[in-house]
């Protein structure tokens, strides 16, 4: 290995160890304040991915119903609530608005010249048919059992993971699928040059885990949010609503998750089952980061992928291997070195 070898290695590490952290992020995220590990995390990036590159085909895509579908499912669950209720048959005010939102983006997928819009209008567009998910799967999900024991929510969350794969291959099919890169330009750093794309993972990357990081030490929203994780009884007492925290946190994660995706989809070529193993390879950055570190799982995310980029030259056939087995000696030391306490009834 030369040292121009190196460098590309590098690059390509360092590309990949920025999407695992914030996906290492967004798994501490919602941890943190729901106690539930998000499996189903890596779908919102290939969702995200794959809706984009069927926007730049000109394709309409399916997942607008799949959006009208869960949004319906939730306003008919609000109006049963609201139903229930001491108010009656009173109207939840958020009804209207979650119906005009899906029935809007329905509207704009099946009348727009999609090939046509700006980059810049197809990634917002994106955004805005994957993000809704994230609030949606909570609400219907995970809502109802907040209180459960954190074995049931873990179960819970594999057996959405799992529905959520046989919805992206129903979705958007066995094919994968490469989106356009945002620009062609390069950046030339000794005997390497750095794409541009490699250039936007970086910048993103490093802005959203910073912002992340301020929200949840220094904000007095964010502490709130973590609150919840606590103890939920007294966060509700002290006016925080559980209920929100889950649905803001699960807004960030499939922000985070659908920006990833369309941030890799001009490097690597995803399908419909392409998420679990992006999103585990974020998992080993969060254990390393104890589930409680940003800083600390952000840079485990960033080992994760160097790791992973210099395997493929060393050893291609076990770098994952390589991979997820840096995640045992982790556990074996905050095994031993943390006290075990058992969780309240």
């Amino acid at each position: 290995m030369n040292f121009q070898i190196a460098m590309l290695l590098g690059q390509d590490g360092v590309t990949n160890g920025a999407i695992y952290a914030l996906l290492a992020l967004s798994i501490l995220l919602v941890f943190t304040v729901t106690r539930i590990l998000l499996i189903p995390l890596g779908e919102f990036v290939t969702f995200g991915a794959l809706t984009m590159a069927a926007l730049q085909a000109g394709e309409p895509t399916r997942l607008v119903w799949l959006l009208l579908v869960l949004t319906l499912v939730d306003c008919a669950l609000d109006l049963l609530g609201a139903f229930r209720s001491a108010h009656g048959l009173r109207l939840p005010k958020w009804v209207p608005f979650k119906l005009g939102y899906a029935l809007l983006l329905l509207l704009l997928i099946n009348n727009l010249q999609l090939a046509e819009l700006p980059m810049a209008m197809q990634a917002v567009l994106t955004l805005a048919l994957v993000v809704p998910l994230g609030p949606q799967m909570y609400r219907l999900f995970f809502q109802p059992i907040a209180a459960a024991h954190s074995l049931v929510l873990l179960i819970v969350s594999i057996a959405v993971h799992v529905a959520m794969v046989g919805v992206g291959l129903l979705l958007f099919g066995p094919e994968g699928a490469r989106t356009q890169p945002f620009s062609e330009a390069g950046l030339a750093l000794g005997p390497v040059v750095l794409n541009s794309q490699t250039l936007w993972v970086i910048v993103v990357s490093l802005g959203l885990i910073v912002a992340l990081f301020l929200f949840f030490e220094r904000s007095l929203y964010g502490k709130a949010l973590r609150a919840t994780a606590v103890n939920r009884m007294g966060a509700r007492l002290m006016g925080i609503s559980p209920t929100l925290a889950g649905k803001a946190t699960f807004a960030l994660a499939s922000l985070i998750g659908a920006l990833s995706g369309i941030l890799i989809a001009p490097i690597t070529t995803l399908y419909f089952d392409s998420g679990f193993i992006i999103s585990l390879k974020g998992f080993v950055g969060a254990i390393i980061g104890g589930l409680a570190s940003y800083p600390v799982a952000a840079l485990g995310a960033l080992a994760v992928g160097l790791v992973e980029a210099f395997s493929m030259f060393w050893a291609s056939n076990y770098k994952e291997v390589i991979v997820f087995t840096l995640i045992i000696p982790f556990l074996l030391w905050r095994s031993l070195t943390s006290r075990h306490v058992e969780e309240e009834e």
